[in-house]
């Protein structure tokens, strides 16, 4: 009796279109996945593969375990990429993008160009600027991660690191913001350090060329940069454990709208700067749909996760109307969430920030196009007066919208 894998006739179509196959009885290939959005140009997939979902693409020269078994599902992986052995699912890899083996890639991650984990790394909901690179057996999820200028000068995570993104109330509005975006997207910016065997509690703010000691767990944050932050050591206590609490919910609120205004930044960084590199690759169209769709999942992600946490705040009274007296927060803060979150969703750019980028996307465009089509040489090459105009459109946007927040609740003065 001959064997045949369950997708035979699509493996056969893949290894004549030049995709190296050593071991087809070994890849399974779902009947969603069209083989018109796999490269025959240099890709190779390893023994031991599963590839899955409608919306998985794989661009030219990507390499699909090399380390062990791999499973692929509705991710959109850019060219060059690596994804030596794990579980990936529900996120884009752009070019030179690499895990290694026992990675847990879940839904909602970027890996920008050359970001990189070594093995056992757990990312959802993470988003890596280029060259990010994260050591070994790191749980990473719920992070922005900026810095750096290139792989040699790279933001970095120590091996052994955990982001707890998970309180004992069964909060997640946690993300942390380890850089920023206005600045980040420029590339031009000090490498942020967080040294191996630490940690930190979310929701975090960090500012560029900051260095973490190594087993320092980070509780407090630090948004100036260049600064070395130690651990701090506490005194073995027993207390009386008060669920839903929320001692520093001024900071957590503020963390939180800082988190989103970054990410309504970065979209429009997509949008407006990065969309025309995309046109000029392989599945372009589809890595550009792919990236502003995990945005958006990261938006929804993490305004969910705010009004969660909020309708575990205690409430004053049990329609929570009051305007005065000691509960005058709380009320403000419940009825005004859904607003909050709304600013988030449809953003229409105003007269002020239209002109800030027009002033930005006209200089870059006259800018010399070294290297061409090649994204990150056109970003490093562009003149730091440029760039400066770059980062006021996109710091425009964010203190902008965490100012109509804060106004929403003005008891708070989370902006002020």
């Amino acid at each position: 009796m001959e064997l045949k894998p369950r997708s035979h006739e699509k493996i056969a179509d893949l290894i004549s279109k030049g995709v190296e196959i050593p071991n087809p009885l070994t890849l399974d290939i779902g009947e969603e996945v069209s083989i018109d959005n796999i490269s025959g140009d240099g890709v190779k997939i390893f023994p031991g593969c599963r590839i899955y979902g409608k919306a998985t693409v794989i661009g030219r020269g990507s390499k699909i375990g090399a380390e062990g078994p791999t499973t692929i599902d509705s991710c959109q992986i850019g060219p060059a990429v690596e994804l030596k052995a794990g579980y990936f699912t529900g996120s884009v890899f752009l070019e030179k993008a690499n895990m290694a083996l026992g990675a847990h890639v879940r839904d909602g991650c970027i890996l920008e160009e050359e970001a990189n984990g070594a093995h056992c790394v757990g990312l959802k909901q993470t988003i890596l600027f280029p060259f990010v690179t994260l050591g070994s057996l790191i749980n990473f999820c719920d992070c922005l991660m900026a810095g750096g200028t290139s792989r040699k000068d790279h933001s970095e995570v120590g091996s052994s690191y955990i982001h707890f993104n998970y309180t004992p109330d069964g909060n997640k509005a946690t993300a942390s913001l380890i850089g920023d975006v206005p600045r980040g997207v420029m590339l031009n910016q000090p490498a942020i350090f967080l040294g191996g065997q630490g940690g930190m509690v979310g929701p975090i703010r960090l500012g560029f060329g900051n260095v973490s000691a190594a087993g320092t767990i980070l509780r407090r944050d630090t948004p100036e940069d260049r600064k070395i932050i130690t651990g701090e050591t506490y005194p073995a206590s027993v207390k009386d454990f008060q669920p839903n609490s929320y001692r520093h919910l001024p900071r957590l609120l503020k963390n939180n709208i800082i988190f989103l205004a970054n990410l309504a930044a970065l979209e429009s960084w997509y949008r407006n700067v990065r969309r025309p590199f995309f046109s000029s690759m392989e599945f372009g169209e589809a890595l550009y749909q792919g990236a502003l769709d995990k945005l958006a999942m990261a938006r929804k992600e993490r305004t969910t996760r705010l009004a969660a946490m909020t309708a575990k705040v205690p409430r004053t009274h049990e329609k929570c109307t009051c305007g005065a007296g000691p509960g005058k927060r709380t009320c403000e803060l419940h009825g005004s969430i859904q607003k909050i979150c709304e600013l988030f969703e449809q953003r229409s750019p105003d007269d002020d920030e239209a002109r800030l980028s027009d002033t930005f996307l006209g200089a870059f465009e006259k800018c010399p196009r070294e290297g061409g089509a090649d994204y990150i040489q056109r970003v490093k090459s562009v003149p730091a007066e440029v760039s400066g105009d770059g980062v006021k459109w996109l710091q425009y946007i964010v203190d902008g919208l965490c100012q109509k927040a804060g106004a929403l609740l003005p008891s708070f003065e989370l902006f002020s």
